[in-house]
Order: structure tokens, then C-alpha cells, then sequence
């Protein structure tokens, strides 16, 4: 056992009984002291991936919303991950939403955060990815726009601009439930003119970096067939389906009504649906990333046949650990070999008509 598996469930129930927020903020402590340790755990040889133009190592990514700063992506680099998406970032430091603002819901194995995007800035996370523009391993940067922006979509191609030169992808993150209207965006009003503007501060940058948007789970089939149709028209390289969600399905945990988004595993089945249902959308055209309760390699698998080229999870951490990378990957490749496909892109979307459907476990 690694010395940070070893750290995380000896301290776990210390952990628990603290905040949310401060607990997270001393794991993001504990790992820029070197607690991840040093040496890179090998992603198993059948899981690479490519997608927009990148080489990953293995599908498994950690989702936007752990490393808000990015203090530590090289730490979750080690652990496994195959690529690591910091942010959200917006172009000015904000602190958010007041606290208390994130809350675990362990008898659900869930989480609840109106955070509202605190952050420290385009600046100091510009600084730190220039630091490390020299190492290895993908890293994303995940763009949102400040609270009281008068003019959002500049928010968003100021962050084009500034992360260009440091960034192996950028996401556009107008889903998030946290910040009032931001989610009009994603509307058919909106959306196109959001894509054009970015595309057109992308094309007159030196290194021109792929571009995903995020969508939300909250969505009817009129505004995903709208969205689908426009990230097939304008020039957008991936679409990470999904953020957290509004919606409210049988929880059982103290905190079970407190407002913001919730993600883990109550998620799972409805995000993987739309998942589905947006890669029939497309035609399988657009390289889709799956997030949204992802707990084992089940799950994991389950989003792939749904239409996800890339995974990512990060609620499932705090309840698991860090030893839940290499769990996931290890069944990954196990269930890739046992069902006789080459690669994993040749299990992308296979059973997206069933699962859009149904259960996506068949249950």
C-alpha cells in the first residue's frame, strides 16, 4: 500500500468529522508537501486514448472543482490520473459563496457545493502552470466567469487568451448551478455567440489549445438536441456531459436539503443517460467526456458503452480515497480484454441506444 493510501484511511475519520471545506483544504496541503509521493503509478498498456489531438495514457481524469488553483496536478498526476483538469478559474479572484457551502452526504456517497467559484485568479494559476509548462502529463484548465461580470463571454475568452501558452485544454464551464444565469448560456440564444467569439480568440492565439464545453445534467431533450446542434456547427473539440445538478432524487443524509449542486453516485444513472442520449445526438462525431457518479470500474465502463471517450470523477475521492485510481484502471483494462475489444475507442457508444434508455447497469 502506498504511503498516501495508507495516509488517507488513517485519517479519513479525522477528516470526516471535520467541515468539508477545511478537510479539502488540508488535503490539498498535505499533498503540496509531497504526501502523493513522487513516482508516477503506470497506467495499465491497453487504456490509452487519444482524443483532440492528445495522447492519454489511460481515460481516467480528475474532474474540475478538486484542484481549483492548481497547487497539485502533479501530484494527481502520480496517482494514476490520466490527465487532471484544475479550475474553475475566473479572470479576477472571487471568494464565493459564503460558507458553510460544501457538504458530504456519506450515506449517500454524495456531495453538495454552492462554492459560487472561488478562486484566486487567471494570475496566480497562470504562474503556477508556467511553472511546470515543461513537465509532463495533460493538464486542462477549466474557465468560468466572475459573479458580477457585465460581460461574460469576454470572461470566457480572457481566459482563452491567458491559458493558451500553459494549458493542454481549456473547458468552458457554463453549467455550473452556482452562479446565477450563468446557465442561459447553454441556451440556443446564447450559445452561438459564445462559440464564436472564442473560436475567434482561439484562431489568433500562437498555440491554439483544444476546447471542450460543459454541460449540465438539468437539460430537456429540446435544449440538448439545440446544444448538439451547435457544438456541431461551431468548432468545439470535446463535451464533458456532466456538472452537478439541481435536481433533488431520494436522499437520506443530514445535510440532504441544503441548496447547490449535487454530484456522486445519485447522479450516476441520470448523467449517464444524457451521456447517451447526446452521443446518439451527434452521431458519435464529437468526443464526449463522462463525469457524473462514477464510483468503480462498472461505472466507468458503463459511461464508455454510453458514448465517453474520457472519464473523469472526483465525489467518489472523498469517500474511497486515492487507491480508487487504480482500482478503476485495473478493471478498465480487465473488462476491455474480456470483451474482445482492441481499444478502448472501439467500446465508445456500443450500447449508447440501450442505455439512453434504461438503467445504464442494467438493472
Amino acid at each position: 500500500m502506498s504511503l498516501i493510501n495508507f495516509g488517507f484511511r488513517a485519517l479519513r475519520p479525522l477528516l470526516h468529522c471535520m467541515d468539508a471545506e477545511t478537510a479539502h483544504g488540508l488535503t490539498i496541503k498535505a499533498l503540496k508537501t509531497g504526501l502523493g509521493g513522487s513516482v508516477k503509478i503506470i497506467s495499465p498498456a491497453n487504456l490509452g486514448v487519444s482524443c483532440f489531438g492528445l495522447k492519454f495514457e489511460n481515460p481516467l481524469g480528475l474532474a474540475a472543482g478538486f484542484d481549483k488553483n492548481a497547487e497539485v496536478p502533479d501530484a494527481m498526476l502520480a496517482m494514476g490520473f490520466g490527465f487532471v483538469e484544475v479550475g474553475t478559474v475566473t479572470p479576477r479572484p472571487q471568494e464565493g459563496n459564503p460558507r458553510p457551502r460544501l457538504f458530504r452526504l456519506s450515506e449517500d456517497q454524495a456531495v453538495i457545493n454552492r462554492l459560487g467559484f472561488n478562486n484566486e485568479g487567471h494570475a496566480a494559476v497562470l504562474e503556477r502552470l508556467r511553472r511546470r509548462k515543461n513537465k509532463s502529463g495533460i493538464v486542462g484548465v477549466n474557465l468560468g466567469a466572475n459573479k458580477d461580470s457585465t460581460d461574460r463571454i469576454a470572461d470566457y475568452v480572457a481566459g482563452v487568451i491567458a491559458f493558451s501558452e500553459v494549458a493542454s485544454y481549456v473547458t468552458i464551464n457554463i453549467s455550473s448551478p452556482n452562479t446565477p444565469g450563468l446557465r442561459n448560456l447553454q441556451s440556443a440564444a446564447e450559445l452561438p455567440a459564445l462559440l464564436n467569439r472564442l473560436n475567434e480568440a482561439r484562431k489568433a492565439q500562437a498555440r491554439q489549445v483544444p476546447m471542450l464545453l460543459k454541460i449540465a445534467p438539468d437539460l430537456e431533450a429540446d435544449e440538448m438536441q439545440a446544444i448538439a446542434e451547435c457544438c456541431l456547427n461551431a468548432t468545439v473539440d470535446g463535451v464533458i456531459i456532466s456538472n452537478t445538478t439541481l435536481s433533488r432524487p431520494v436522499l437520506h443524509a443530514q445535510h440532504a436539503k441544503e441548496k447547490g449542486g449535487l454530484s456522486g453516485a445519485p447522479l450516476f444513472d441520470h448523467s449517464t443517460q444524457q451521456l447517451a442520449k447526446f452521443y446518439l445526438l451527434t452521431k458519435g462525431k464529437i468526443p464526449l467526456v463522462g463525469v457524473g457518479g462514477i464510483a468503480n470500474a462498472d461505472h466507468a465502463w458503463s459511461k464508455i458503452c454510453a458514448g465517453a471517450s474520457l472519464l473523469q470523477l472526483y465525489s467518489a475521492l472523498v469517500f474511497q480515497g486515492p487507491e480508487l485510481v487504480q482500482e478503476i484502471l485495473s478493471g478498465l483494462s480487465r473488462k476491455l480484454a474480456g470483451k474482445n475489444f482492441a481499444t478502448l475507442s472501439d467500446a465508445v457508444g456500443n450500447s449508447a441506444e440501450r442505455i439512453a434508455h434504461h438503467s445504464p447497469l442494467g438493472k
